[in-house]
Order: C-alpha cells, then sequence, then structure tokens
C-alpha cells in the first residue's frame, strides 16, 4: 500500500467514526461493561494505556490512529448496526455463535470491536513469559515456548492480506494456533477453527504501517516485546475451568 493510500484510508475511517473526546490511558474511569467478560457493551472502553506507552516497538501515532480512528469506527458502526434489532443488548459471544446468520456489517464490525478490545488488554507490562502451568500446556502442544512462538509468528506472517493471529483452547481444551482473515475469530460460528482465544496479534496494516512500512515480520518479532502474559496466564486460567 503507497503511503498515501494508507493516510486516505484513515481519512476515510476517521469520517466513518464518532468523534468524541481523546481518551488517554486510564482517565476515563472504569469500565462499567466488559464485552470481553461476556457483558453487553454500553460504552467504547478506554485503552488500557496511554498511546506512548509500547514504544518503541510499537508507536504513539499508530497506536492514537489504531484505537481512535480505526477501533472506534467499528464500536460505531456496530452499535448503528444493532441498534433496534434483537442483537442489542446481547453478548457478543452469543452473537458471533449464530454470526453465519447476520449480515456482514454486524459480523465485520463487531468482529473488529471485538478483536480489538481484545488484543489491547493482552498488550502492555506484565509478566515476561507464560505461567508455569500456561508454559507446561504451550510445550504439550508445540515442543516449547519458543517453538511455539516461531509457529505463531508463521501464522502471522503468512495471513493473506488482512487478519489476525490467535493462539486458543480448542474445544479438546488442547492449545492450539491459527490466523483468520478480515476480522472473524475463533468464537465465530462460520470459523474453520473454534475455541477460546488467549493471545492475539493484529496483521492489518494500519497496525504497523507507520512504523515498519511492508516489513511485517519486524513488527511480529516486536510484537513479544509487549505481550502481557498476565492477561493471557489469567485468561488460560479461566478458560480452563470453563
Amino acid at each position: 500500500m503507497e503511503r498515501r493510500k494508507f493516510f486516505k484510508s484513515v481519512g476515510l475511517m476517521t469520517a466513518a467514526a464518532y468523534i468524541g473526546p481523546k481518551v488517554f490511558g486510564n482517565n476515563q474511569g472504569p469500565v462499567k461493561a466488559s464485552v470481553i467478560e461476556g457483558v453487553p457493551a454500553t460504552e467504547f472502553p478506554p485503552l488500557p494505556f496511554a498511546y506512548n506507552a509500547l514504544e518503541p516497538y510499537i508507536d504513539a501515532k499508530t497506536m492514537e490512529i489504531h484505537y481512535d480512528k480505526h477501533h472506534r469506527a467499528y464500536y460505531t458502526n456496530f452499535m448503528n448496526a444493532i441498534k433496534g434489532t434483537a442483537l442489542e443488548g446481547k453478548p457478543l459471544g452469543e452473537i458471533f455463535a449464530g454470526i453465519s446468520k447476520q449480515a456482514d456489517v454486524v459480523r465485520n464490525n463487531g468482529g473488529g470491536y471485538y478483536n480489538h478490545l481484545f488484543f489491547w488488554k493482552n498488550l502492555g507490562i506484565g509478566s515476561s513469559k507464560p505461567s508455569a502451568d500456561l508454559s507446561a500446556a504451550i510445550t504439550k502442544s508445540f515442543g516449547s515456548v519458543d517453538k511455539f512462538k516461531e509457529a505463531f509468528n508463521t501464522a502471522a506472517k503468512t495471513r493473506f492480506g488482512s487478519g489476525w493471529a490467535w493462539l486458543y483452547l480448542g474445544t479438546d481444551k488442547n492449545l492450539a494456533i491459527a490466523s483468520s482473515p478480515n476480522q472473524d475469530n475463533p468464537l465465530m460460528d462460520i470459523s474453520p477453527v473454534k475455541g477460546t482465544p488467549l493471545l492475539t496479534l493484529d496483521v492489518w496494516e494500519h497496525a504497523y504501517y507507520l512504523k515498519y512500512q511492508n516489513k511485517r515480520p519486524d513488527y511480529i518479532d516486536a510484537f513479544w516485546n509487549v505481550v502481557n502474559w498476565d492477561e493471557v496466564n489469567r485468561r488460560y486460567l479461566q478458560a480452563g475451568k470453563g
């Protein structure tokens, strides 16, 4: 993608997005409803860290555009799409379980809203490695933590076009890695891979192009410096109880 085309696409996303007060870090107070935990969304949650918190690995300008333009647009478009319908007020997990019956505007924007919420929460400052239990599960499924990272990197690098890479707990309670196109995720009934997401990486160009241009592998390598393993460990523990 040429640089001017990238900024043109950002402008289009801006026009589609709700223009509200700019959010920095956690200064907007607690989130009243967490869609990640299965509660219906009632507001656009604040980013859980400042725009520059992940530098030099993810730059502040990319984070600002990604969160306040792209993510906000998905949220606004999704809310507008389900307003006044039977989907309004339902948990996203329930909507995704029947997403094949919904229009593309619901699938794409609902997925974009959820996937980004999930992505922000698995970024930041936390433990630098998986817990003992998660490490054991990773070793069982992939041979070692290093081999897991290699497999995850491959999934992210080889996703053609736009999409996401996922570590998820399958329905058989084993860990697995996959990628999904566009804004799909393993919770959707149309997904060829199904399970509980634990870790994700956004490989849409808007997630990295300002800093890394067309060097997606460099962005993927940098990602491991900002994974919040505390959150991934929590998700694994919670998923194991389900």
